[in-house]
């Protein structure tokens, strides 16, 4: 946002450069002055408005940010207990491999076992397709020699018929049981595979997710730090338009008391025109009475020789000598003023304003208090450590001394160079060793180089201004271009 507004220098070159340079006060000069000043009171208005705005978005940012944040630990809780959840799982899968590698023995005993079944199964068959199946098993009970030893032939051809059964049984059960235990392992493998990975799922989800919180509080940051930095430029601009209001009451009060004076100086003038014309009148009433008197000594005169009496010596009257007027006084008085009063205009080029080394030049780059990258840098920063004096880079006047916001303390001087408006602003001052609507010559001691508003160490801001210094520092040129 590009702020603008009446400067201090503004008031120097009309208020108060009337005064100084024994200008003609005016109800057109004050006029100007009360203008001015009921401008700054909108302005200040409209800064206290978006300042008030701003820091109402300040706060609405952080209340987001908080938000944010809560939102980040929930997530991060979310993943913390995920990545638990995933290792609890990676713990299963690796005892379901065990076990699978349990069941893998078990299996391989079942296969032998089926095996071992498998040759006597076909060691039966075999036999039983040599002696011609079950005319064997007659012939074994049909050759008893009695009843008892038939009893004894069924009874044993019947446990070998159940024996045959029972194998062919445990065989089914066993191939049963090793489809069983392989499709329980496959399935609980396959079901804590799949967990697995709807948990790897979850887990990049709330990553990704984590990733925009994350993002955007980046983003806010970035709106807080502008934010914040346009509430530092507002304060800046309303101290500022606090210091011009009182500069301007200043001058004002100044224009009042120069139109009293001259007020006074031109009824003491009427008065004296007033004394000159009476004066005046009364030397104009006495030549008459002089011319008067003469005319009638003339005709007595004439009348005594017409009786033929003596004539007598004709009186001369006195010349008179011309009286300065008033108006005359005036105006060599005022000419005198005029001598005494001039104010002197340099035509110098700038000066470096203080020793030490350029530690920050003109132009965009990361803020160092605030971190913000492509931050525009208006001026140079000198550094050097101990006592180190700052002069007036030019002649000029002080329109501004005292603290404004981040620059902390400050000086700002007006310089007129070859009929071109420039100003300097000197900033993060130690001390102010002059006050405002103060002329100084170049090179003048003006302060010492300190720390002061937001700054990283000692050094000194020194910004340049091709016309007046503003809010937005539209004006502002690299110093070293005119260093």
């Amino acid at each position: 946002m590009k702020k603008t507004f009446v400067t201090l220098s503004m008031v120097a070159t009309i208020g108060l450069g009337t005064i100084f340079t024994g200008a003609p006060a005016s109800a057109d000069t004050l006029g100007e002055l009360n203008r001015q000043n009921n401008e700054i009171q909108g302005q200040k208005s409209q800064v206290n408005q978006q300042l008030n705005q701003t820091t109402e978005k300040i706060g609405e940012i952080q209340a987001e940010q908080n938000l944010i944040t809560n939102e980040i630990k929930r997530i991060e809780s979310e993943i913390n207990d995920t990545n638990a959840q995933i290792a609890e799982k990676n713990q299963q899968i690796e005892d379901k491999n065990r076990e699978i590698e349990q069941l893998k023995i078990e299996i391989e005993e079942l296969k032998n076992r089926i095996e071992a079944r498998n040759e006597v199964l076909k060691d039966r068959a075999r036999a039983y397709q040599e002696g011609g199946g079950f005319v064997n098993y007659l012939e074994v009970i049909v050759g008893a020699q009695s009843f008892s030893d038939f009893i004894d032939r069924m009874s044993a051809v019947a446990t070998i018929v159940e024996a045959d059964q029972t194998i062919l049984r445990e065989h089914n059960n066993d191939k049963l049981e090793l489809e069983e235990k392989q499709a329980a392992v496959e399935q609980d493998l396959a079901q804590l595979t799949k967990m697995q990975q709807e948990l790897e799922s979850l887990k990049s989800t709330l990553s990704g997710q984590q990733e925009e919180q994350e993002n955007l509080m980046a983003l806010l940051e970035q709106e807080k730090a502008e934010a914040i930095d346009m509430q530092i430029s507002l304060e800046d601009e309303r101290a500022a338009l606090v210091n011009q209001e009182a500069a301007i009451q200043k001058a004002i009060e100044l224009e009042k008391q120069k139109q009293a004076e001259l007020k006074r100086q031109q009824e003491e003038a009427e008065r004296k025109q007033r004394e000159e014309a009476a004066r005046k009148q009364q030397e104009e009433a006495a030549r008459q009475q002089q011319e008067e008197a003469a005319r009638q000594q003339q005709q007595q005169q004439q009348t005594q020789q017409q009786q033929p009496k003596q004539e007598q010596p004709k009186q001369e009257q006195p010349k008179q000598s011309p009286q300065p007027t008033t108006t005359t006084k005036a105006a060599e008085s005022n000419n005198r003023s005029s001598e005494n009063t001039a104010v002197k205009v340099s035509s110098r080029n700038f000066i470096h304003p203080a020793q030490g080394y350029v530690s920050s030049g003109f132009g965009y780059r990361t803020h160092p208090v605030t971190g913000q990258r492509s931050s525009f840098h208006y001026g140079i920063d000198i550094a050097k450590a101990g006592n180190v004096p700052i002069v007036a880079a030019a002649d000029g006047v002080v329109t501004y001394a005292g603290s404004m916001g981040s620059y902390g303390n400050v000086i700002i001087i007006t310089h007129s160079i070859n009929g071109k408006t420039y100003e300097t602003l000197y900033a993060h001052l130690r001390s102010i060793g002059v006050g405002s609507l103060q002329t100084v010559s170049q090179g003048q001691f003006i302060g010492y180089m300190g720390t002061t508003g937001r700054s990283t160490g000692q050094h000194l801001h020194f910004e340049v201004h091709n016309g007046k210094w503003n809010g937005s520092r539209s004006n502002a040129i690299n110093p070293l271009s005119v260093l």
